[in-house]
């Protein structure tokens, strides 16, 4: 998993609530077990009409937005059925940021397993980052995690909180298979220690 550490970026403003994720990637795109590949139907129903034809007026469809790093939106983001599709539909597209005022827990927690930061922030606060994404290219968002900031483009620092083996976990760039192999010389020693008759073992 990528490490996440300081990240300065676009951020696409998409002040919308409850952001299922149907919404995020539809049911149609689920069939591959890859990570990759899927953030061409990211938002597909948003960014597509039925010809397959981009709609001009959709965030992601438009300069510099097509390159943002960083999405805000509104309440309960992720929300709906769970699917891992869907933090891997917004790392795919390049998003590695979602910041809204609250997250439904499954998609929060896949979120963290995929190396996307997802941020809580206060609904007035988020609104105002939507106002400063809405200046486009020159008004770049930094995200410090080590220091726990979002940085406006004016400067002004917004603390946000993460839970502490989150936090560690993005920064090292762990995942959960990442965590157990740093413990692989205890458990080879511990399975050098089993009898011959346990099964799998040896």
């Amino acid at each position: 998993m990528q490490a996440f550490t300081t990240l300065t970026g676009i951020a696409a403003p998409l002040p919308l609530a409850n952001v299922d994720t149907d919404k995020i990637i539809p049911a149609r795109f689920l069939k591959t077990i890859k990570r990759t590949g899927l953030g061409v139907h990211l938002f597909d129903t948003l960014r597509y009409d039925a010809e397959g034809k981009e709609r001009p007026e959709f965030v992601l469809n438009q300069e510099p937005y097509r390159h943002a790093e960083i999405l805000i939106a509104h309440e309960n983001f992720g929300c709906g059925s769970s699917r891992e599709h869907a933090p891997w539909a917004l790392l795919d597209f390049g998003i590695r940021c979602v910041i809204a005022p609250d997250f439904a827990d499954i998609f929060f927690n896949n979120s963290f397993k995929n190396g996307i930061l997802p941020i809580r922030l206060p609904r007035p606060v988020c609104d105002l980052l939507i106002e400063d994404a809405k200046l486009g290219g020159n008004a770049r968002v930094t995200i410090d995690l080590a220091r726990q900031v979002v940085v406006r483009p004016n400067g002004e620092e917004i603390a946000f909180d993460v839970d502490p083996f989150r936090k560690h976990s993005l920064l090292e760039g762990l995942d959960d298979i990442g965590q157990t192999l740093m413990h692989a010389a205890a458990i080879d020693a511990y399975e050098t220690t089993q009898p011959d008759w346990m099964p799998g073992i040896r």
